[in-house]
């Protein structure tokens, strides 16, 4: 679980095919940012496991981490079919979070780092404050998900919808944003992962399903009744 708010932002030094996945090598952050080895990091939105770290001169696996190796990921082709990963070139600029701790702050918005869609971005006005306001287009089937003023993930970065319309909608960036993350380097045309409001999913898919609403749920031929219609109450003894 992560909340969308990145730590580093970090280029990419290669991707290396792998069968029908493949192994992306990125620079290691500066300072003491170390993932150990096995611990799921969100790159650039998409939740990943860290498999170990590289010589960043040659390449070549090291035996144990060490601060300014390069971080390696494998990546499986499920993954490559929903991220633009199997694109990207080397010096494009990733977003890297570490899990939540469950002691953390949640600053920004509940975050599976599991990858909805893509997305890509159709303009970007500077504001004149330092901050750009940025219009994205995702897939159609992804609109359900954009509520005015809800969050929205795109490329691992916790941000909120303004104005949207269909499948395109209106992101305001503050200079802080531009300058820790890939958005700052961002361009029109460029794709993005796009990850909806965990919470609005758990509850759109209830909907679907008929919790809440009277109508059947598939436990039962007849919609439940009292209060809490539509869920399954338990008594105190468990009958």
């Amino acid at each position: 679980m992560f909340t969308g708010l990145i730590e580093a932002r970090v280029p990419l030094r290669r991707a290396e095919p792998r069968g029908q996945g493949m192994r992306l090598a990125l620079a290691a952050p500066t300072g003491d940012w170390l993932p150990r080895l096995g611990a799921s990091v969100a790159v650039s939105g998409a939740c990943l496991t860290m498999v170990g770290t590289a010589d960043p001169a040659t390449g070549a696996p090291l035996p144990e981490a060490r601060p300014g190796a390069d971080l390696l990921f494998d990546l499986s082709s499920e993954t490559l079919a929903r991220t633009w990963f199997a694109r990207a070139r080397p010096g494009r600029l990733l977003n890297l979070e570490r899990a939540l701790l469950l002691s953390d702050r949640l600053d920004g918005h509940l975050v599976a780092g599991h990858v909805d869609g893509l997305g890509r971005i159709l303009a970007i006005v500077d504001t004149q404050d330092g901050g750009r306001r940025i219009r994205f287009e995702v897939d159609p089937r992804l609109s359900v998900y954009l509520v005015d003023k809800g969050s929205v993930t795109l490329d691992g970065i916790s941000l909120t919808v303004v104005d949207p319309v269909g499948p395109r909608f209106d992101v305001a960036v503050i200079p802080q944003t531009l300058a820790w993350t890939s958005l700052g380097e961002a361009r029109v045309g460029d794709e993005v992962h796009v990850e909806g409001d965990l919470v609005g999913k758990w509850v759109l898919r209830g909907l679907e399903a008929g919790y809440g609403t009277g109508r059947p749920t598939g436990g039962s031929a007849e919609p439940e009744k009292g209060p809490a219609a539509g869920f399954r109450t338990h008594s105190a003894t468990g009958d």
